[in-house]
């Protein structure tokens, strides 16, 4: 298996593996399109600048898995007092192929290598129910974050708050 970092020609890769990732978790086929070509837009700069790095597995010549990595604006917090980023993990995905053979285990071991490097001592990430598993038996905790998806359409109104 041969590891190299990614680079600006993986821009159609990431978008697959991205999009299969949240295709393996059950989301709908329509939205992952829209998704998609969103995150496309969003990724090539990112990619151009190293904003967004990361790592990509082949066998052979062929791409089977691969990690995102950023570095996230965040005030500093009890977790990590004296830094004002934290890195996050995205897009973690294995072939299904090649999954049970200690890729995306190793990508992480990769992630937490380059977090350190860059001098960071905290990272958050999103897990799907399959990484789950991987990631807590890695020393990943669940934390107290909530999300909502908020109406941004032009009805939703702003519940009586008006602005002076």
């Amino acid at each position: 298996m041969d590891i190299r970092t990614l680079n600006t020609h993986d821009l159609d890769l990431v978008c697959r593996h991205r999009e299969e990732m949240f295709r393996d978790a059950g989301r709908s086929s329509d939205a992952l399109k829209l998704m998609t070509e969103h995150f496309r837009e969003w990724l090539k700069p990112r990619l151009q600048d190293g904003s967004y790095f990361g790592y990509v597995m082949s066998d052979d010549g062929a791409p089977v898995a691969g990690i995102g990595l950023m570095l996230i604006e965040w005030p500093p917090h009890p977790e990590h007092p004296t830094l004002d980023k934290r890195g996050y993990v995205l897009n973690v995905f294995v072939e299904p192929g090649y999954r049970k053979r200690g890729l995306a285990r190793e990508l992480m071991t990769l992630a937490d290598a380059e977090f350190a490097r860059r001098g960071l001592s905290y990272a958050v990430l999103h897990a799907t129910e399959k990484g789950r598993p991987l990631y807590q038996v890695m020393g990943w905790n669940g934390t107290t974050e909530m999300a909502k998806v908020l109406d941004v359409s032009p009805h939703a109104g702003s519940a009586g708050i008006h602005a002076r």
